[in-house]
This record gives C-alpha cells, structure tokens and sequence, in this order.
C-alpha cells in the first residue's frame, strides 16, 4: 500500500492527532520516512489551495479545515451558533495554562473570585484535567491537556503568548488579579488565532 495513501487514510478516521511514531508502528516503516511523507502531503494540500490543512498539533498530526473556509463550515456544521467559553472560564483557562501545575486555590487567587464552579466545567470539557497534588496541602494540581492544544492550534505550551515582560511580582491578590487580567488577554489573542481554522471541528 503506497504510504501517503495510508497516511491519508488513518488521519480521516482519527478521534485526535496521530503521532509520528504511532503511524510508523502501525504502517511498519520507519519513522523519518513517515515524517517526510506527512510533511510533504500538507505542504501538497497548501500549494493546491485545499479547504483542509494536516497540521501538527499537539505532538501529532491531524486534517484541520482552512480558515478561510470557516464561515462556510460554520454555518453548514453550527447553523450559525458557536459553542463559546464565558469571559469566566477564560480567564480560569488562561490563569491554569501559564501557572500548572496550579491548585484552584490559586487559581482563585490570581482571578479574585472563587472558581470551583468553573473548574469543572473545564474538566468536562476536556480542556483542563487533574496532575497530582500538592506535598503541603495535599491540594488537587490542575493543568491543560493536549486537546487544549488542539483547540488552540498550538503545538506546544511554549507557543502561548508571551507575558507582559514588566508584570508586577505577585505579593498579593491586587497584583495577582492584575495578572490574571494579562494572563487572559494574552491567551485570548491566542484562541482567536487559532480558532479559525478550527471553528468547523467538534463544536
């Protein structure tokens, strides 16, 4: 069976991205071959103008609509609605990605507000999952999951915006509130460039 034939067809079937390992294990070939292969099929999609992308994201590879074919997917998949988080969540998000492992203690902290409430619903959403516990408090850590990865377009955490280099050191709430403020703009200019593309996907 030709190899990018293959590919192909494993990446239309997959629930998340497929890494460069796994297809290789699973088509028996070597690793770098698999790699070259994925690359060349997304840069062959880009030249042609498709109105899908293969991507890397969240360590692996996976079929990703075009952003510019977002308000065509949006409204054949979503009739026009769009399954959005709160400016609430969004800054629980946000405060979890750059600070996790982080307890929701701190979480509420950084925001000024209790956030049990919306913790949950970002666990039950995927976007957020439990890592462990604190030695002191024996307090539950919280940090972000791949699919979070996936939903941003990131490939890694190191691809967040960067934080405002002259953030105020966090003494207490007020600063720590002034944080989570910066921290949710800076992840929000990142969810709305990533969300484009990904707007027609399991919404």
């Amino acid at each position: 069976m030709p190899l990018r034939a293959a590919l192909e067809a494993i990446l239309l079937v997959v629930e998340e991205p497929a890494t460069e390992a796994h297809l290789a294990d699973v088509l028996e070939r070597p690793r770098a071959e698999v790699a070259a292969a994925l690359h060349e099929l997304s840069a062959e999609y880009a030249a042609q103008g498709r109105g899908f992308d293969l991507r890397s994201v969240a360590g692996g590879w996976r079929f990703y609509t075009r952003a510019e074919c977002a308000p065509a997917v949006e409204r054949y998949v979503l009739d026009g609605r769009q399954s959005r988080l709160t400016q609430a969540a969004l800054e629980t998000l946000a405060v979890v990605a750059y600070r996790q492992p982080v307890s929701r203690s701190r979480v509420s902290a950084v925001r000024g507000v209790n956030c049990d409430g919306v913790m949950r619903t970002l666990v039950q959403r995927g976007l957020v999952e439990e890592t462990g516990s604190e030695p002191e408090t024996g307090a539950i850590l919280y940090r972000t999951t791949n699919y979070f990865l996936e939903r941003m377009g990131l490939r890694g955490l190191y691809e967040l915006p960067e934080l405002a280099p002259f953030l105020p050191e966090v003494d207490d709430v007020e600063a720590e509130s002034l944080e989570g403020t910066m921290i949710a703009e800076a992840v929000a200019a990142a969810r709305a460039a990533g969300e484009g593309g990904e707007a027609g996907r399991e919404q």
